[in-house]
């Protein structure tokens, strides 16, 4: 994929960040993310996926603000996690208006809940922050386009997968991406509730 095919503010940050192309596995990937299919990305870590996630997302949401409500929710194993995408993100927005926020499990749950209200495009959370959150009302998701799970192995945790998976059925549409280093059986379940029309898209060996 060249980046002539992304939106312009995409891609003078990336040129101002020194990217010259993609890796591999990214050229495979974010031509089928920009399609709008449901993926499992299976990649070893330094694979790009992390980066093909801020790319990809950008993309879609053209690199600009849009109202109030979220447009992509990404889910993390841990506040560590959830700062290190943000910081990721942070680098390629700077001079975008889009606004990426994260919520873990330490804050004041009602500062979030307000600072979320008050508007934001990107919301990067643990998936019980987001549940507990989803249940106060604190997360719109009728503009949402991005449901992505970043280094699913985390889903391993019983209340993490549970928490997670109680939140599609109250989603109308989005574009569903699931992240991960292999694609075990715990990650594989997902299909039986919001993946089950979804392509899986492997690095090369």
């Amino acid at each position: 994929m060249s980046f002539k095919k992304l939106n312009t503010p995409l891609k003078d940050a990336l040129d101002r960040l020194g990217y010259e192309s993609l890796l591999p596995f990214q050229k495979k990937l974010i031509p089928k993310i920009k399609s709008g299919k449901n993926l499992f990305a299976i990649a070893p870590q330094g694979s790009g996926k992390s980066t093909a996630i801020v790319i990809s997302t950008l993309q879609i949401l053209e690199s600009k603000a849009f109202e109030d409500a979220p447009r992509a929710l990404i889910f993390v194993k841990d506040k560590q996690a959830a700062l290190e995408l943000e910081e990721k993100f942070n680098e390629f927005i700077r001079y975008m208006d889009v606004r990426v926020f994260s919520a873990y499990d330490e804050p004041d749950i009602e500062q979030q809940k307000v600072s979320i209200y008050e508007g934001v495009d990107v919301v990067i959370a643990t998936p019980n922050k987001l549940f507990k959150l989803f249940k106060i009302t604190g997360i719109n998701v009728s503009q949402l386009k991005l449901f992505i799970v970043e280094d699913a192995e985390f889903l391993l945790n019983s209340r993490d997968f549970n928490d997670l998976i109680r939140i599609p059925p109250h989603i109308t549409k989005c574009q569903y991406l699931v992240f991960a280093s292999e694609f075990n059986s715990k990650i594989e379940r997902l299909k039986d509730s919001f993946m089950s029309h979804s392509d899986v898209v492997r690095a090369a060996k």
